[in-house]
């Protein structure tokens, strides 16, 4: 896991990070947690009120950061830019702070006041249910939806792993940023790191010859990769940060997933608005 500062790690040691889902560190504000889908505060003897939780200073998060990035600021440069950067355990730091600008692009980003630190998880066999009620006739296209720190990328991950496991088809993991491939993918998996997804899947569909294509957090500018890629004969599975299929900005999937809560299924729904049972 992430190398923390003492003082943070002493925290942690107080709990049960197997069901860390999510670490708030914002300069001289209580520490908080996602811990089992709960958000609490976090102090020198574990769980406790805001009164009591620690007050993180900005010398930790910066030590946090460096830690991050393997202590070397240079080599995830391209990724700070983007105001997050990906440690080498998966986990993901989303950076507020400064952000200085040359020429109309990011710079860098100074003076790091929160940080938002993602945990990855491996459940085997979570995505079991969605599998068996979307692929019944066949690997087809599935959409994830929910809000964010519900599990969709864990779920991801193990469809992934189910469908190269279960099918022995090619399948490229367009990882935007490093979160996804942070686990078990199966043996017929490929992936791309830290690319966008429109370069991800154009250079992908020409040089790997993909059956299904995998990717996390699609926006609405990431449409015409996914259409072309289903156009192309291809299955993809993706997720998104939305709460309902109507609010999906072009229809492009065969299978809807909604969940309810941190990995739970509310309903699956099909490409003509039917529930899938």
């Amino acid at each position: 896991m992430l190398e923390f500062p003492p003082r943070i790690g002493v925290c942690l040691d107080h709990i049960n990070r197997n069901l860390l889902y999510e670490l708030r560190m914002r300069a001289d504000k209580p520490l908080s947690a996602n811990l089992a889908g709960a958000f609490v505060y976090l102090g020198a003897g574990g769980v406790c009120g805001a009164e009591h939780a620690l007050r993180p200073t900005a010398t930790e998060l910066e030590d946090t950061l460096h830690a991050a990035c393997g202590y070397s600021v240079y080599a995830v440069e391209n990724q700070l830019r983007m105001g997050f950067v990906t440690a080498e355990g998966g986990e993901r730091i989303g950076i507020a702070g400064t952000y200085v600008y040359d020429g109309g692009k990011v710079l860098a980003v100074r003076d790091v006041t929160s940080l938002c630190i993602r945990i990855p998880h491996e459940i085997f066999g979570c995505a079991e249910e969605i599998y068996r009620r979307c692929f019944r006739g066949g690997i087809c296209s599935v959409l994830i939806l929910a809000p964010p720190g519900e599990g969709k990328t864990t779920i991801l991950r193990d469809l992934t792993r189910l469908a190269s496991m279960r099918t022995g088809r090619n399948i490229l993991v367009s990882d935007e940023r490093g979160e996804l491939s942070a686990g078990e993918l199966g043996e017929t998996a490929d992936v791309i790191r830290f690319a966008d997804k429109l370069t991800a899947f154009t250079a992908g569909i020409r040089a790997m010859r993909p059956d299904i294509l995998v990717t996390d957090e699609l926006l609405p500018e990431d449409y015409p990769a996914v259409r072309r890629a289903v156009q192309s004969g291809i299955a993809v599975f993706a997720s998104a940060h939305l709460w309902r299929v109507e609010d999906v900005p072009e229809k492009l999937f065969s299978r809807y997933v909604v969940l309810d809560g941190l990995g739970r299924v509310k309903e699956i729904v099909g490409e003509d608005g039917s529930h899938v049972d």
